[in-house]
């Protein structure tokens, strides 16, 4: 008899798994859960995108400082006159001045655009 108890139907009561618990849920619940999970994935997008704009500026300013560097082997040696090409070297610096003014404002962008979305980096 005891036995029969235990293959028996559980009671609402007894079923109390995630499944069931997540069918019972109401509407306000599921918008909510639906609202944290959309706020923290587009926060998280947005974190990441403003630390790769910081990373691309860095990674310009340097490129720009190493064309300064015209000793083409070591720090002894130096590029001579003949081999430097001056054309290259002005539309290689300004276009790259041009990208990190771009980047630049992008960034600014994207950073009033956090606080003002999600409050505060």
């Amino acid at each position: 008899m005891e036995e029969d108890k235990d293959l028996a139907a559980p009671s609402d009561s007894d079923v109390e798994g995630a499944f069931f618990s997540s069918l019972k849920r109401n509407n306000r619940q599921i918008r909510d859960d639906r609202a944290t999970a959309i706020a923290e994935d587009t926060e998280l997008v947005y974190k990441r995108k403003i630390e790769d704009l910081e990373l691309n500026i860095k990674k310009m300013k340097r490129e720009q400082d190493n064309m300064l560097d015209l000793s083409p082997t070591n720090a002894q040696s130096l590029i001579l006159a003949s081999d430097f090409i001056s054309v290259d070297y002005v539309e290689k610096d300004i276009e790259l001045g041009i990208k990190i003014r771009n980047t630049e404002i992008t960034l600014e962008i994207a950073r009033k655009r956090y606080q003002y979305l999600f409050g505060g980096l």
